[in-house]
C-alpha cells in the first residue's frame, strides 16, 4: 500500500530510507553548533543500494565554507564540489567501497527544522544532477520557552514540484525516514573533518578580512575594527571547536586505555587457565 503524507504520493521518493553513521552525524551537528547567527553547510558522502527501495547509507561529511554569509541561504560553489568529490574518491579507495556525494546538510539557527522555500529550490536543482540526492537540515540553538531546555532537531528531505505541467513550479517537502547508525568508534575520514573545522571556519574569517585590507586605504579604521573582530573570532574558536574537540579525544583516550587495560588482563587470565590446564596452544 502506497502511503501518502500532506497529500502527496511518496512511491514518487527516489529514496525510501538513509541511514546515518552516527560520527557523520557528530561532523554535521558539531558544525552546525559553531555559529548561531547564519547558516553552515557541507556535503555528506556515502552510497545508494537499488532494489525494490532505494536507500542511502553516509558514512562520511565533508564541511565546507561559506560562499554566502546571508543568514537565511547558503551555497555551494563548482570549487567546492570538485574538492569534496575528490574528497569521496580519496575515501573510496582507502575503504574499498564506491562512494559519492549523495547529499548535503545545513544548519537553522534559532529557527525550525523544515526547509524554506530557497531550501526546496537548492534542493530541487541537486535532484536534476541526480534525483535520489538528499537534504539533512540541522535546527540548532532552540529552546523550549516554558522549561528553557535548549534542544536541536534534524530532518531528512527531498523536493518535488505539485505544480501542473507548464506552470511555473512550486516545490514541496518530500520526508525521508532517518535512522542514525551507532558506530564502533570514530572513523578516521570523520575524526578529520572535526580537525579541520576550526581551519575552515579561519579561512573563512581570513576572506572577510583580506576584502577589508584591500579597501584599507580608504577606510583604515574600519580595517582596524575587521582585524580586532577577527582576533576575537579566532579566540572564540579555540573554546566553541577546539575545546569540545579536544576533551572528546581525551574521552576517547580514556576509553581505549580502560579496554586495553581490560584486553590485558583477560590475556593474562587466559594465559594462565591454559597453564593449569597444561594446554599447548599451537603456534
Amino acid at each position: 500500500m502506497v502511503q501518502e503524507k500532506c497529500g502527496l504520493d511518496l512511491s514518487a521518493m527516489w529514496v525510501s530510507s538513509v541511514r546515518l553513521a552516527a560520527d557523520a552525524y557528530l561532523v554535521c551537528l558539531h558544525h552546525a553548533l559553531t555559529t548561531e547567527k547564519e547558516e553552515v553547510m557541507g556535503l555528506l558522502v556515502g552510497q545508494f543500494s537499488e532494489g525494490n527501495e532505494v536507500t542511502c547509507d553516509i558514512y562520511s561529511a565533508v564541511t565546507l565554507r561559506r560562499s554566502d554569509k546571508r543568514k537565511d541561504r547558503v551555497e555551494i560553489s563548482p570549487e567546492m564540489l570538485i574538492e569534496a568529490q575528490q574528497k569521496a574518491e580519496q575515501m573510496s579507495a582507502s575503504s574499498g567501497q564506491e562512494l559519492h556525494i549523495v547529499g548535503w546538510y545545513h544548519s537553522h539557527p534559532h529557527i525550525t527544522v523544515w526547509p524554506s522555500d530557497i531550501d526546496l529550490q537548492t534542493q530541487a536543482g541537486y535532484q536534476q544532477m541526480d534525483s535520489r540526492f538528499i537534504g539533512l537540515i540541522f535546527s540548532v540553538y532552540n529552546e523550549d520557552k516554558k522549561t528553557k531546555v535548549g534542544s536541536h532537531q534534524v530532518t531528512c528531505f527531498q523536493a518535488t514540484n505539485q505544480s501542473p505541467e507548464g506552470e511555473a513550479p512550486q516545490y514541496v517537502r518530500l520526508p525521508v525516514p532517518l535512522e542514525i547508525q551507532p558506530t564502533p568508534n570514530l572513523a578516521t575520514n570523520n575524526q578529520q573533518a572535526l580537525e579541520n573545522l576550526c581551519a575552515t571556519l579561519f579561512d573563512e574569517q581570513s576572506e572577510v578580512l583580506e576584502l577589508s585590507r584591500q579597501r584599507s586605504p580608504q577606510y583604515p579604521l574600519a580595517h582596524l575594527h575587521n582585524a580586532a573582530v577577527m582576533v576575537r573570532s579566532v579566540c572564540g574558536l579555540s573554546s566553541l571547536v577546539s575545546g569540545p574537540l579536544v576533551c572528546t579525544m581525551e574521552e576517547r583516550l580514556h576509553h581505549i586505555r580502560g579496554t586495553t587495560q581490560h584486553l590485558k588482563q583477560e590475556a593474562e587470565y587466559l594465559k594462565n587457565l591454559l597453564l593449569e590446564n597444561e594446554i599447548k596452544v599451537p603456534l
